[in-house]
């Protein structure tokens, strides 16, 4: 087993901001992501970690959820959202829902791909160059529904990896990448845990725990890991964070709270996720 995995899930611009607290609570605690052997970031997670990595202090990305910087303008309509409900839930075998998603993907009227590499390169900043610890960012083919990794090694830019892991089925279009189309590293799991197995020390920071349709939750694949011999942290929002981010995760009036919510969680359960990840 290699040694530890940090894990950041999905979870839209709302998502994003309790990500963003609970990340700079933990910070402030003194668990840095600088320990971790791998970061694995999946959507929203992608963006943080990218920048994490990229030197940006997570104090930074948390004030910056506070001032209302980083907005994402994601008009999702009523007629999206049944498309989308409509393929991931016609099916309860996970492959075959995923499949019907990314179908739907590639039929869909949207925007062009430049809508996702425009937000996505403001999201990200100034930030283009692949850090030198490793980062593997989660994507969807949207021909087979099968999530795969881009890395550093991939051939691919930080842009194009990560705006390839954040095309959210329906809303915008699959991202062509290295000669093949992708979508959203969370359409089949928001958290993608089971991808640090050979981890001894896994901590994941996920603001959704479950992906739509009949799919593994985070909880479950980080039963799994735990398992097989690994120590997990699942960090996840709890009742009150659940309450302030709503339901909708693209609500831009909701991410100061969401992020104060992530940041208050995080320092409460920073001595317990410390002793069992640092230890």
């Amino acid at each position: 087993m290699s040694d530890t995995a940090l894990v950041l899930g999905g979870g839209g611009p709302v998502g994003g901001a309790w990500l963003a607290g609970a990340l700079a609570g933990l910070a402030e605690a003194g668990i840095d992501h600088r320990s971790a052997d791998v970061v694995i970031g999946t959507s929203a997670g992608a963006v943080f970690g990218s920048r994490l990595l990229a030197g940006v202090p997570a104090a930074e990305l948390y004030e910056r959820q506070l001032s209302g910087a980083d907005a994402v303008r994601l008009p999702v309509t009523a007629r999206q959202t049944a498309r989308f409900l409509w393929a991931a839930l016609g099916s309860r075998d996970p492959q075959r829902s995923v499949e019907r998603l990314a179908r739907a993907a590639l039929h869909a009227r949207t925007g062009p791909e430049s809508d996702v590499f425009e937000t996505v390169g403001a999201l990200l900043g100034d930030v283009r160059d692949w850090p030198e610890q490793e980062l593997r960012i989660t994507a969807v083919d949207a021909r087979t529904g099968q999530v795969e990794l881009f890395d550093s090694r991939s051939g691919v830019t930080l842009l194009e990896a990560v705006a390839a892991g954040c095309a959210v089925p329906v809303v915008w279009p699959p991202v062509t990448v290295a000669g093949r189309r992708w979508m959203d590293g969370g359409s089949r799991s928001t958290a993608n845990l089971h991808l640090a197995r050979g981890y001894r020390r896994v901590l994941a920071v996920v603001p959704i725990p479950r992906a739509v349709g009949p799919h593994p939750s985070a909880a479950q694949q980080a039963a799994e890991l735990s398992g097989e011999g690994a120590r997990v942290v699942l960090l996840s929002p709890d009742r009150a964070a659940r309450r302030v981010m709503g339901r909708d995760m693209t609500d831009d009036t909701r991410r100061p709270a969401a992020a104060r919510a992530g940041h208050a969680q995080a320092c409460a359960l920073a001595r317990s996720v410390a002793e069992a990840w640092q230890r």
